[in-house]
């Protein structure tokens, strides 16, 4: 499961730099309120990115919580980077209504991953 964090992590940290480059160029495309918006998903999928790497290292060390809480971190990322960019790339208000859901999974996954610090296996 640790190759699957780390590819899936270097996939999400790649969307990342793509998010932060079209934020850089798209100034002429979005105006500053729509690059506003694609920068906060760049930073989302950024941090996230390296969440899944963590969760990557710490998994055979806590098991299967620490793969709950990569998971977790994948959905959120995913529901909220599509929800904030969602409006720009003309996508329905349905998936825009995402982003609290995907706010709201990825505080849930850094809670998860902290009790498995508690509730790990080994030492």
């Amino acid at each position: 499961m640790q190759r699957v964090w780390i590819g899936l992590g270097g996939l999400l940290g790649a969307v990342a730099v793509m998010l932060a480059a079209a934020a850089a160029h798209g100034s002429n495309v979005w105006g500053a309120e729509g690059v506003e918006q694609v920068r906060a998903a760049a930073q989302i999928a950024g941090w996230h990115a390296l969440a899944i790497l963590a969760v990557a290292l710490w998994a055979p060390r806590a098991g299967r919580i620490a793969d709950v809480a990569g998971s977790m971190f994948l959905v959120g990322a995913v529901l909220f980077v599509t929800a904030v960019t969602g409006p720009l790339l003309g996508l329905p208000p349905t998936v825009v209504r995402a982003a609290p859901f995907g706010g709201t999974l990825l505080i849930a996954a850094w809670l998860v991953l902290a009790a498995s610090s508690v509730f790990r296996r080994g030492t």
